[in-house]
């Protein structure tokens, strides 16, 4: 098992890198288009009726308060719910919605996997017999496991046929769209198999885990048991370098697209990221933008043209 350990080693790097990179790059990206539309949930007492604190008589004399419980509600309706997905396309949502809530179920297994190894690590063995938290941690394990796996496989089959059969749908489809559907049914559906024939209680996985923690040594108790966690360890790899890592660039959406409503105030940052992004060089083909000007000379003179 030592080159299913380095392999889960090397992808779990690899995963950690693509995610942090991919965060940065948002978080430098130069000042965004705001889609400014309302409702704003952090919007206090305003946000029912699409308000804004635009309303407010001296808007900019004024603290501007936040509801960040509205916040954080709204938020969870869209990352937990698919709220967006429902409204939009509910022929989608019925797939996409136990696909994702089934990733979100998988990826707490694995986190019940590392703890019930570092309990092991600790000499607390996860079992029934052991007590209560140790209960707790096995059966969770074994729940979570089947439930996620089952739900992220059969919600990635349904996106799969529906991408497939919908005529609409399939001009819009890339060669990628289908390859990674494909991927999570068949990792999923093998892990499945393998845990209910070879690890019905996810002890050896749980060992392998633990194994990985401690740097220690590992006897795998089957072929098909070492494919398994060779597969899941690059499909940990594979999201984050592919668009489904899109759950990275949510957050930035949102707080800083679609519910950024911060004023663009003499000093404050958002006008110094402007005035950075004035100083760009224009490139485009067309005549009438004049190519090689900066962008601010650009808006100099058409405000000129405007006002002869």
């Amino acid at each position: 098992m030592l080159t299913a350990q380095v392999i889960t080693y090397f992808a779990i790097g690899i995963a950690i890198i693509a995610m942090i990179v991919k965060a940065l790059r948002y978080m430098k990206a130069p000042e965004h288009m705001r889609w400014e539309l309302y409702p704003v949930p952090h919007e206090k007492g305003k946000a029912e009726y699409g308000g804004s604190y635009l309303e407010e008589y001296d808007w900019w004399k004024k603290p501007r308060e936040k509801d960040i419980i509205n916040e954080l509600k709204e938020m969870a309706e869209e990352v937990i719910l698919l709220k967006g997905v429902y409204n939009g396309n509910k022929t989608v949502w019925i797939s996409s919605f136990p696909f994702h809530l089934g990733m979100y179920i998988t990826i707490g297994w694995l986190f019940l996997l590392l703890l019930g190894g570092i309990f092991q690590i600790n000499g607390y063995s996860i079992s029934p017999q052991t007590g209560l938290l140790a209960s707790i941690i096995h059966f969770a394990t074994i729940a979570s496991g089947y439930i996620g796996l089952f739900l992220a496989g059969m919600g990635a089959l349904g996106l799969l046929i529906w991408r497939t059969t919908d005529t609409e749908q399939r001009r819009f489809n890339s060669p990628s769209d289908y390859f990674n559907l494909f991927v999570f049914v068949v990792v999923t559906g093998l892990t499945l198999f393998t845990q209910f024939t070879m690890d019905p209680s996810f002890e050896h996985i749980r060992a392998y885990v633990q194994s990985l923690v401690t740097f220690g040594n590992f006897t795998s108790p089957g072929i098909l048991f070492t494919i398994e966690v060779i597969m899941i360890a690059l499909l940990i790899m594979y999201i984050p370098l592919t668009r489904m890592s899109h759950f990275v660039a949510k957050y930035f959406i949102y707080h800083d697209v679609r519910w950024n409503d911060e004023p663009n105030e003499r000093g404050s940052k958002i006008e110094k990221r402007i005035a950075e992004l004035l100083k760009q060089k224009v490139d485009w083909a067309a005549p009438h933008i004049k190519t090689g000007h900066t962008w601010g000379e650009v808006v100099s003179d058409n405000k000129e043209n405007s006002d002869e």
